[in-house]
């Protein structure tokens, strides 16, 4: 489960900003230079989370999933970003991410 992820070790609190797709993109520009909007972005030293609702959408409806779905998907991404991953530092990481994302989201049973 999820916890055994952590180590047992508690986040201590984590703020889950919902915002639509200007906001992101502002956000992105500012903070990593990207002018473009994404789907979540993670502040490990504010546990911040903010994703983007209108892309969720978007990829939901891609993936053929459920919004509800998509959102957990992606609140579990930024987690994982929060605790010290990164996967654009490498493919190895990137694929640890995935894997780390995929059994949390298995282990939620949605």
């Amino acid at each position: 489960m999820a916890v055994g992820f952590f180590g047992g070790e508690k986040l201590k609190q984590i703020s889950l900003v919902i915002v639509g797709e200007d906001k992101i993109r502002e956000i992105n520009k500012k903070y990593r230079g990207k002018d473009a909007v994404t789907d979540v972005l993670s502040f490990e030293e504010l546990n911040e989370i903010f994703i983007c609702l209108a892309q969720a959408q978007r990829q939901a409806d891609l993936l053929k999933t459920s919004l509800n779905f998509e959102l957990t998907r992606l609140l579990v991404h930024g987690i994982v970003h929060l605790k010290g991953y990164d996967h654009e530092r490498s493919k190895k990481e990137a694929d640890e991410m995935e894997g780390i994302e995929r059994k949390i989201v298995k282990d939620l049973k949605l």
